[in-house]
């Protein structure tokens, strides 16, 4: 059985109105130092968003969505934050912040493959 290594993750949000504090889970982030690993997935359920805000601009949160994801992958187009070692990119996405795009608080947990493990997480909090 393969050793077990820390990994972090946090749930990806959609919050259209950061006063009224609801939120839509649209993906998940997770690191793993042991294993380099960084990266988030994520789905934007455009009718299931558009119930909650009519008004919010689904190409802007497409974009917003597509840039965690270069950012996680340390991708140029993800600019300076993606330049960044893969711990400070991880804290850097799961900063706290009151915007429509935001994620949970960084829960932490044991497991020996962290992509299998971001794929339970995501069928756990998004599908």
């Amino acid at each position: 059985m393969p050793d077990k290594e820390q990994y972090e993750y946090a749930v990806i949000r959609i919050v259209p109105q950061v006063e009224r504090e609801e939120f839509l889970n649209v993906g998940v982030v997770l690191f793993c130092a042991k294993h380099k690993f960084l990266q988030c997935r994520y789905h934007l359920n455009e009718e299931r968003v558009l119930a909650l805000s009519p008004e919010l601009d689904l190409v802007e949160m497409k974009q917003h969505l597509h840039s965690f994801e270069q950012i996680c992958a340390g991708n140029a187009e993800g600019g300076p934050i993606a330049r960044l070692g893969i711990a400070e990119r991880f804290r850097w996405l799961t900063a706290t912040r009151s915007t429509v795009l935001q994620t949970s608080k960084v829960h932490p947990g044991l497991c020996a493959n962290p992509g299998s493990m971001l794929d339970r997480i995501y069928a756990q909090q998004v599908s």
